[in-house]
């Protein structure tokens, strides 16, 4: 709730500024984020779903900036760790399964359940595989985003616990160093895991809504 607060403070902000700059540079806060949402757009969900792609964007700008929120608010003393969570990974990740799957067309469906060129006799076994495949897109979702944010944090802990196991101020002075160095890194990992969860997202609708033209 309170990475939603943040969403809405923020980005009602950054429509405000829209509204209020139009036709002019950006300022302020929408100054901060107007490049990055132009970023997503063009270049990870445009391309990645090809002709419609504007019926996801909401939802997928959405998704990017929910994790690099939490991921950056986790990272903060005293905060939750919220996206090393695996429900909450769980849940993100069928809402592009489902989104997916909804959206799905002719071509999506056919090329799962008829699987066009491959032989009569590996049909059922080809048909197998693609419905496991279905749901292993949700689950790497879910188990990538988790993994990587938890085992930063174990990392982390497990460097300062060292201070404690040795009773030495000297230890935990390197410790401090090495972990502030890990912090930042974090820093750089939050972005890239939620890039990589939309642009994964972004992809799987793209391949269960693309025309035979769009590629």
């Amino acid at each position: 709730f309170i990475n939603a607060a943040f969403l809405l403070l923020i980005f009602t902000a950054v429509a405000r500024g829209y509204k209020k700059n139009k036709g002019q540079a950006p300022k302020g806060v929408q100054a901060v984020f107007e490049p990055i949402i132009v970023y997503l757009r063009d270049d990870v969900i445009k391309p990645n779903i090809g002709h419609g792609y504007e019926k996801f964007l909401p939802y997928l700008l959405t998704l990017f900036f929910f994790i690099l929120f939490g991921n950056i608010v986790g990272l903060l003393p005293g905060a939750a760790n919220m996206t090393g969570n695996i429900a909450i990974t769980l849940v993100m990740a069928l809402f592009t399964f489902f989104i997916t799957n909804k959206n799905g067309n002719k071509a999506y469906w056919g090329h799962i359940f008829v699987a066009p060129g491959v032989p009569v006799v590996l049909k059922p076994l080809i048909v197998l595989v693609e419905i496991i495949g279905i749901f292993t897109k949700p689950i790497s979702l879910t188990v990538r985003l988790f993994v990587a944010i938890t085992a930063g944090h174990i990392v982390m802990l497990s460097i300062i616990s060292l201070t404690f196991i040795f009773g030495s101020y000297a230890v935990g002075g390197a410790s401090a160093l090495i972990v502030l160095f890990i912090n930042l890194i974090e820093i750089l990992v939050a972005g890239i895991q939620a890039y990589v969860f939309t642009m994964f997202s972004a992809l799987y609708i793209g391949l269960a809504t693309a025309d035979h033209g769009d590629h």
